[in-house]
């Protein structure tokens, strides 16, 4: 099943706060990794829209491990004349030919599942997969590089502490399996660190942390996209733990006004944390799920245990907001009624 194409308003205000950026693009070559996920489709939807409404005549190149499954997935933007599709695996792709300008490496094995399964190949993908495209970025002549790291590279965030800052030097525990992401996101970062000092290239950090709107996974690890998937059936909204942990939300049309301006203006090698400085716990984002979807029930299968801390995921984002201006324009219930209007016209169309 194909999925519909965002809503109008969204480009609009991505189009709206990326006002002179896309100038650098006007006539270049960029390649995407991660085309097909969350936010490869995002970052495609703006390009193409850009590309299109400022006459850029610019190309994106996208890597691919299935070009039918992007055109079944995406036929909008596979279709589209200023898009073509790379066959490959991130860990081992044939470089395509000719000069590019910016490469985005967007894709990222953030499966809790995967985690579980195969740490290995996870590990392996992330940073394999990084370095492979390093390599491509230094062969192809770009000059900018953009990684889509993550907020997973701080380790536990200390419940003393309400927002975690890039200054941090905390990090996910070596010796526990479960770490893996976060680990490679560490090494995919040295990676970076390490090619900058080597090679004439710029690269850039997005510490990425969590995200809603269309083209979400609704049947995965992603809290707020199980929410929404049990709001739709008509509740209840179950809510898997005590319900205290603090999470933040970023609206997917901010993050993508996020990731290009970090490309485009971003400082080499310094690390910006992206997502929302607005933290709830994660009972009250639930509540705010079923309100916003008409009043459906919420279920917390856990009772809290007196005198516990709540763990908190949720990031300091002022880096971003003084040296690039940025700001979370989309406040959280817009961001989950624009989501469920999202799915209910996918599952219309279907």
């Amino acid at each position: 099943m194909n999925i519909p194409r965002i809503h109008e308003s969204d480009l609009c205000h991505i189009l709206a706060h990326t006002d002179g950026l896309w100038g650098e693009l006007r006539g270049k070559r960029i390649f995407i990794t991660g085309g097909t996920g969350f936010f490869g489709c995002w970052l495609l939807e703006s390009f193409v829209r850009a590309n299109d409404e400022l006459g850029l005549n610019s190309e994106a190149v996208v890597l691919t491990r299935s070009p039918e499954a992007f055109m079944k997935k995406v036929p909008h933007l596979a279709r589209h004349p200023a898009i073509s599709c790379h066959a490959g695996d991130v860990r081992d792709f044939k470089f395509p030919e000719g000069p590019f300008s910016h490469v985005i490496h967007a894709a990222t094995e953030a499966s809790a599942k995967l985690n579980a399964e195969n740490p290995l190949l996870m590990f392996d993908t992330i940073v394999e997969g990084t370095r492979r495209v390093l390599d491509f970025t230094v062969q192809s002549g770009a000059k900018k590089f953009l990684l889509t790291s993550s907020g997973a590279v701080y380790g536990k965030q200390p419940p003393e502490m309400t927002h975690v800052p890039e200054s941090y030097r905390g990090a996910p525990d070596p010796l526990d399996p479960i770490s893996v992401y976060g680990e490679g996101k560490r090494a995919a970062e040295l990676l970076c660190a390490l090619y900058a000092q080597q090679h004439d290239i710029e690269p850039k950090i997005a510490r990425c942390f969590a995200f809603v709107g269309p083209y979400l996974p609704l049947d995965q690890h992603f809290a707020v996209g199980n929410f929404i998937r049990d709001a739709l059936r008509g509740g209840p909204i179950t809510v898997n733990g005590d319900g205290t942990p603090y999470r933040s939300y970023l609206y997917a049309a901010d993050l993508v006004i996020w990731l290009w301006t970090i490309l485009l203006r971003g400082a080499t090698c310094r690390p910006y944390n992206v997502g929302s400085s607005d933290g709830y716990p994660i009972s009250n984002i639930a509540k705010c799920v079923g309100q916003v979807a008409g009043g459906i029930p919420l279920r917390v299968l856990k009772k809290k245990c007196s005198g516990q801390t709540a763990e908190r995921y949720v990031p300091d984002v002022s880096r971003a907001q003084i040296e690039l201006h940025l700001e979370v324009w989309v406040n959280l219930a817009d961001a989950l009624r624009k989501t469920g209007e999202y799915v209910r016209g996918h599952e219309a169309s279907g």
